[in-house]
C-alpha cells in the first residue's frame, strides 16, 4: 500500500469542523522530539568520527604509496638508461646518418616527459591539503570530492608516464584507494 492508498481510507484524515487546541500535542510532540534530536546528533558525531578515522587512514596510504614511487624512482631510472643505451645501441649499428645534437634533444624530451616528481609532490602536497580539511573539521564533503578527483588525476598521470612495472602497480594501487576515498567522500557533508 503506498502512502496515498492509506491517506484514501475513511477515518484517517478527517477535516474538523471547528477550531481544535494543539498546543497539548506540540508540547508533547517537541518534548519526544528532543531526545530523539540528541540521539540523532549523536549518532551523527559517531558516524563523522569513524569516517574520519577511515579518511586518515586511506591519505596514509595514499602518503605511503607516494613514498613507495619516489623511492623506486632511481632504480627505474636505471632501467629505462639501460634499456635506452640498448636501443642506442642497436640504432647506431644500424643507422649511419645519426646527427648527435638531435639524439641528445630527443632523449632530453623523452626524460622531461618520463619525469614523475612533479605528480608526486602534487599527491603529497593533495594529502597534506586534505588532512588539514579533515582537522578543520567544517563542512567540507565538496572539498575533498574536488581533491580526491585531483588525486585520481595525478594517479593517472603516474600511471600514464610509468614505463617501469613497479611504479605501474604503485600507480594502480593509489588508484584504487583514491577511488574508496572517494567513494567514503560521498558520506562527508
Amino acid at each position: 500500500a503506498t502512502a496515498a492508498d492509506i491517506l484514501s481510507l475513511r477515518g484517517v484524515i478527517e477535516a474538523g469542523t471547528g477550531e481544535t487546541d494543539t498546543s497539548a500535542l506540540c508540547a508533547t510532540l517537541l518534548a519526544d522530539f528532543e531526545p530523539v534530536l540528541q540521539d540523532f546528533l549523536a549518532m551523527r558525531s559517531a558516524e563523522g568520527a569513524a569516517l574520519a578515522k577511515v579518511l586518515h587512514a586511506q591519505l596514509d596510504d595514499i602518503a605511503r604509496l607516494t613514498q613507495s614511487a619516489h623511492d623506486l624512482l632511481a632504480q627505474r631510472s636505471a632501467d629505462i638508461a639501460r634499456s635506452h643505451q640498448t636501443a642506442l645501441a642497436r640504432l647506431r649499428d644500424t643507422a649511419t646518418d645519426l646527427d648527435p645534437a638531435r639524439l641528445a634533444q630527443e632523449l632530453a624530451i623523452l626524460a622531461v616527459k618520463l619525469d614523475v616528481t612533479e605528480e608526486l609532490d602534487r599527491l603529497r602536497a593533495h594529502v597534506a591539503a586534505t588532512r588539514a580539511l579533515l582537522k578543520a573539521g567544517s563542512p567540507l564533503g565538496r572539498k575533498i570530492d574536488f581533491l580526491s578527483q585531483e588525486f585520481n588525476r595525478e594517479a593517472n598521470t603516474l600511471c600514464s608516464k610509468a614505463q617501469h612495472s613497479g611504479l605501474t602497480e604503485i600507480g594502480l594501487n593509489l588508484k584504487t584507494v583514491i577511488d574508496q576515498m572517494r567513494e567514503q567522500v560521498q558520506n562527508v557533508e
